[in-house]
């Protein structure tokens, strides 16, 4: 990969991941809710299931999709309908100290699932492989572009955990927490409506 395409491919997984995005507010709720340490294996879920969603479309699930709208169709639909199951929880969120004793934050597993459903993923995915792939070298770009978003994703994410972390005073009390987790379900479905056109 010549120089400039890969500096270009780092700056491309630098800004689609650190935007906003279902990823990145769920992730500042949970830095809220539960604090920076309980959100980790959140973010690393993430990282890790990008990861392997970039490699299976750079390997042929995005040639698949093409070829069967209706599969992506079907994908854009239930992640919607997941987020939108995600953005419930969030905004009925009512206390920290519920989410320290009852709640959790979503679990590595959890996290790495959600990209396979996450319109966001979908887009940044299909978008890497057209835009940064050599026909010439097709397998060693994919992996490039691969380990360039590992590398580059779970620091861009984590910011928004640690914001999230230092927003906890300030929520402690529980009518602005219950705003803001309401606001944050809102965001969260309202993010849908881009991704979904």
């Amino acid at each position: 990969m010549q120089p400039e395409i890969f500096a270009a491919l780092v700056l491309f997984a630098f800004v689609t991941s650190v935007t906003p995005g279902p990823n990145n507010l769920m992730l500042l709720a949970s830095g809220v809710n539960f604090g920076f340490r309980r959100t980790v294996p959140h973010m690393f879920g993430i990282g890790s299931g990008f990861f392997v969603l970039l490699l299976a479309v750079g390997f042929g699930l995005g040639a698949l999709l093409e070829r069967v709208p209706l599969l992506y169709a079907a994908l854009k639909i239930g992640g919607a309908l997941y987020l939108l199951y995600l953005a419930w929880k969030i905004a009925f969120s009512r206390s920290m100290g519920e989410a320290e004793t009852g709640g959790r934050p979503l679990t590595f597993l959890q996290a790495a699932a959600f990209q396979w459903v996450n319109p966001k993923a979908w887009v940044m995915a299909l978008g890497a492989m057209a835009a940064y792939t050599d026909a010439e070298n097709y397998a060693a770009s994919v992996l490039i572009i691969g380990v360039v978003f590992a590398l580059v994703n779970v620091p861009s994410v984590s910011v928004w955990a640690g914001f999230g972390t230092a927003l906890r005073s300030f929520l402690s009390d529980p009518v602005r927490l219950k705003w803001f987790n309401m606001g944050m379900g809102l965001t969260l479905v309202l993010s849908l409506w881009p991704m979904l056109l």
